[in-house]
C-alpha cells in the first residue's frame, strides 16, 4: 500500500497547528459576555418606526473587531429586552446567574450587556449582592447597531480590555462606557441620547481607556455587602414636589409596600404634609428611607423645620447620605430581603 508523503505531512501540520492554537487559547483570559439586552442589542425596525431588539449575544462578540485576540469569548445570553421594561427580580435571577459563572475557576471575569435606562440601578444591585471578587463590567450602547456609528462594538472591546488588566484590579462592579469606567455606586445617567452620558459626578471616574490601555485614576472608596434576597419585598419610589399632600405614601403603606423611599428636595427635605406620611408610614413599622432629586451632593440633618432633614431623623426615617434616591431604594430592598435585618443594622448600613 502506497503512502502519500505529501498528505501525511499535511495532516501532521494541520494537528500541529491546532494543537498549538489550542494550547495558546488556554494561556489567554477567558471571558463571559452575559447578554441582557438594550439599544446595544438593537436595530431600527421600519414596522415599528423604531430600535426593536434583533441581536443575539454571539452577534455582539462578533461585531467586535479583534476581541478574541484579547481573550477567549463565550456567551451567554440571559434575556433580550428593552430596560425600561427591567425589574428588581430580574438583577436578582442575574445576580444568581453571574455568581454562578464566575465560581468557574477558568472565568476571568463577565461582561454584562445592558440597557442604559436602568443601568445603574442593575449594576448597584450586583455589587450590592454578588459573593465572587472577580471583575464584572456592564456596558451598554446610547446608540443601535442600525445606527450610523454604533458605540457598542467599542464598549464591548474597553470592558474585555479592562478586565485582563493589570490597572483595573479591586474594582468590583463596574460601567464601562465611552472609554470611561465608573464605580457602581455614584454613576448615574445625565444625558438622554449622547454617547458621553454616564458620568460620577464630584467622585469622579475609576479610569479611562486609551490606546488599548486602562489609566487609573482612582480607587473605589466604599462597598456595600449583602446576600443575595430570595424575596424582594416591595419598596415603591415617590418624588416630592410642591404642593404635595403624601396621599400616594399613604396609600403605599396601606396596600402592603415593606418599605418606602422618597426623594426630597434640597439636601433631603419635605414639606409638613409629606412629614405627616411619612410618619403614618413609620407608625406602621414601614421604613422609609430620604434621598434628594438633586443630582449632586448628599442628603444631611441640616434644617430642624418641619419636614427638614434633622427632623425627618427624628421621626425614624433613614438619609441615604451620598447614595442616590435611586439606589438606596434598591439598597432598602434588597436590605429588607435579608433574614436578620434589625432596625439598628438598618440604621448602620445608611449611616
Amino acid at each position: 500500500m502506497q503512502i502519500n508523503i505529501f498528505k501525511m505531512i499535511t495532516l501532521l501540520f494541520v494537528s500541529f497547528s491546532f494543537t498549538l492554537l489550542a494550547a495558546e487559547q488556554t494561556k489567554m483570559p477567558h471571558v463571559v459576555v452575559v447578554t441582557t439586552g438594550g439599544t446595544i442589542a438593537m436595530k431600527y425596525d421600519d414596522r415599528s418606526g423604531g430600535v426593536v431588539p434583533a441581536v443575539s449575544g454571539e452577534d455582539l462578540t462578533k461585531a467586535v473587531k479583534g476581541l478574541d485576540k484579547l481573550a477567549v469569548i463565550e456567551t451567554f445570553e440571559f434575556s433580550n429586552i428593552d430596560s425600561s421594561h427591567a425589574k428588581p427580580e430580574n438583577w436578582q435571577r442575574l445576580s444568581a446567574k453571574v455568581d454562578e459563572i464566575l465560581t468557574r475557576e477558568e472565568v476571568s471575569g463577565v461582561v454584562v450587556t445592558h440597557g442604559t435606562d436602568t443601568m445603574e440601578e442593575g449594576l448597584f444591585f450586583l455589587e450590592t449582592t454578588l459573593k465572587s471578587k472577580k471583575p464584572v463590567v456592564f456596558v451598554g450602547s446610547m446608540r443601535s447597531a442600525s445606527d450610523l456609528s454604533a458605540d457598542g462594538p467599542a464598549n464591548i472591546y474597553n470592558a474585555v480590555l479592562q478586565i485582563i488588566s493589570d490597572n483595573a484590579k479591586e474594582w468590583g462592579v463596574t460601567l464601562n462606557m465611552n472609554q470611561y469606567i465608573s464605580a457602581a455606586r455614584h454613576v448615574q445617567k445625565t444625558q438622554t441620547t449622547n454617547p458621553q452620558t454616564f458620568t460620577s459626578g464630584e467622585y469622579g471616574y475609576l479610569g479611562y481607556v486609551v490606546n488599548g490601555k486602562v489609566i487609573k485614576y482612582n480607587d473605589v472608596v466604599k462597598k456595600l455587602k449583602l446576600d443575595l434576597p430570595k424575596i424582594l419585598p416591595e419598596v415603591p419610589l415617590f418624588v416630592s414636589f410642591p404642593g404635595d399632600d403624601g396621599r400616594f405614601i399613604k396609600y403605599a403603606v396601606d396596600t402592603g409596600a415593606k418599605g418606602i423611599a422618597v426623594a426630597g428636595v434640597g439636601a433631603g427635605n419635605v414639606n409638613p404634609e409629606v412629614l405627616k406620611s411619612i410618619e403614618y408610614a413609620l407608625s406602621k413599622n414601614v421604613p422609609v428611607i430620604i434621598g434628594s432629586r438633586v443630582y449632586e451632593g448628599g442628603v444631611y440633618p441640616l434644617y430642624g423645620s418641619e419636614g427638614g432633614g434633622s427632623s425627618l431623623i427624628d421621626a425614624g426615617a433613614f438619609l441615604a447620605g451620598d447614595l442616590s434616591i435611586y439606589k438606596a431604594r434598591i439598597l432598602l430592598m434588597i436590605a429588607l430581603g435579608q433574614k436578620d435585618m434589625s432596625k439598628e443594622k438598618l440604621v448602620k448600613l445608611f449611616e
